[in-house]
């Protein structure tokens, strides 16, 4: 049986605590920041991809050591060290005040573990061996990114237009099931990676009809520029 319930969590506007100053503690501030957290990192001293965050506001920093009562108003708590004593003082107090925490490598004190991520737009993949290896995770992960090319970013935006089409149009759910078939099967996401976007519009709008939805391409073309533009400005 599997000792962990995989979940996707929106931290966005809550308050995350990462302890530790080092390059491993900038990558969980980072990728935390990029999740829309309110992202504090605590440590009495920072590496320079951590002043770099600061420098760029995406973090902000609290120079001190730790002290118990420091977890207070956080829901989210990451620490990377590898002071066993430290980590069971954390575990301790993230416990008591019923919070989520993660140790680094320390999965005796952690309540969930992070996977190796692939994001490709909206399309987020999540390899994890149950902290049995964060390194075989990883490389599974590095594989899955030539199955997966950077090109699914404009597909997952392409393919969130179409839905809404389907949707406005009325067309019933096993009706868009079917269509989200011959979209994956279809030469769209080659389109896209060859940065054929007219094409690929076009090749949309052709199946969209088939589907009994009239839209025209010039209209699905400036919503997908503009979507493309927004998540582009939000990265």
């Amino acid at each position: 049986m599997p000792n962990y319930f995989p979940i996707m969590l929106d931290v966005r506007g809550r308050r995350a605590l990462v302890l530790g100053g080092d390059a491993v503690a900038a990558q969980k501030a980072a990728s935390l920041a990029a999740s829309g957290a309110d992202v504090i990192v605590q440590s009495q001293q920072f590496c320079p991809q951590l002043l770099a965050l600061a420098g760029q506001q995406r973090v902000s920093l609290r120079q001190k050591a730790y002290e118990a009562g420091d977890l207070a108003g956080a829901f989210v708590v990451v620490a990377a060290t590898g002071d066993v004593q430290f980590a069971r003082a954390l575990w301790e107090e993230a416990r008591a005040n019923g919070q989520l925490i993660n140790i680094v490598d320390m999965p005796t004190y952690c309540s969930f573990i992070l996977p190796s991520v692939l994001r490709r737009g909206q399309l987020t993949i999540a390899v994890s061996t149950e902290g049995a290896s964060p390194g075989l995770a990883k490389r599974i992960r590095q594989q899955l990114e030539d199955i997966f090319p950077s090109a699914y970013d404009a597909y997952l935006c392409l393919a969130t237009l179409a839905r809404a089409h389907l949707r406005s149009a009325g067309v019933p759910y096993d009706q868009r099931d079917a269509f989200f078939g011959d979209f994956f099967a279809s030469e769209i996401l080659n389109q896209l990676a060859g940065e054929e976007h007219a094409q690929a519009v076009a090749s949309t709008v052709e199946l969209l009809r088939a589907y009994g939805v009239d839209v025209a391409a010039s209209v699905l073309a400036a919503e997908f520029e503009e979507e493309q533009a927004h998540v582009n400005t939000h990265r």
